[in-house]
């Protein structure tokens, strides 16, 4: 496949996994939720938790010129990222909704943290799909001008999800 049709394709990938998202977000709650659904939260912040702290390795090895070990850990964090929208679609097709409560004077820092973890969530996706495709094709230059926005922006998100989840665990009702 040419540049073109590998761009228009992560366009529309990305584009899919959003509307979906959105879309799972308007489903009305599921009468009977599986026992396991209770758990995914917790997984979602630990594969967030662990492809946050894979993300910093990488950094760091690529800075260390170790290249191989670089290429490694971001093939991990993107199939440990993978395996999270795959639980997280799941877990909000059941209809899930949890509230963070209007009482509570960190309301407003949570909606803040929220909004920029999903803005920024939609937004990396296709950088981090155009950044391995690059890297995968060997235009290393290409690679690093989009990674130098890929990389702070997908650590962001890990680091956001922990937080959003560490703030919103308390209101489950399960």
């Amino acid at each position: 496949m040419d540049n073109k049709k590998v761009t228009r394709l992560i366009y529309i990938v990305s584009t899919a996994v959003f509307a979906l998202v959105v879309l799972l977000y308007n489903l009305p709650q599921a009468e009977n939720i599986p026992a396991f659904a209770k758990h995914l939260p917790k997984l979602h912040a630990c594969i967030n938790a662990t492809c946050f702290v894979l993300l910093l390795i990488s950094l760091r090895a690529i800075k260390q010129k170790k290249v191989e070990l670089h290429k490694k850990l971001n093939l991990t964090a993107f199939g440990l990222s993978a395996l999270f929208i795959l639980s997280y679609v799941t877990y909000h097709s059941f209809g899930i909704e949890t509230s963070f409560p209007a009482e509570n004077p960190l309301r407003p820092l949570y909606f803040f943290v929220l909004v920029s973890h999903i803005i920024l969530a939609a937004v990396v996706l296709p950088l981090v799909l155009l950044s391995f495709y690059k890297a995968i094709k060997g235009d290393i230059v290409g690679h690093k001008k989009i990674t130098k926005w890929s990389m702070p922006i997908w650590i962001y998100v890990t680091f956001t999800g922990v937080v959003v989840y560490l703030m919103i665990s308390p209101y489950y009702n399960f």
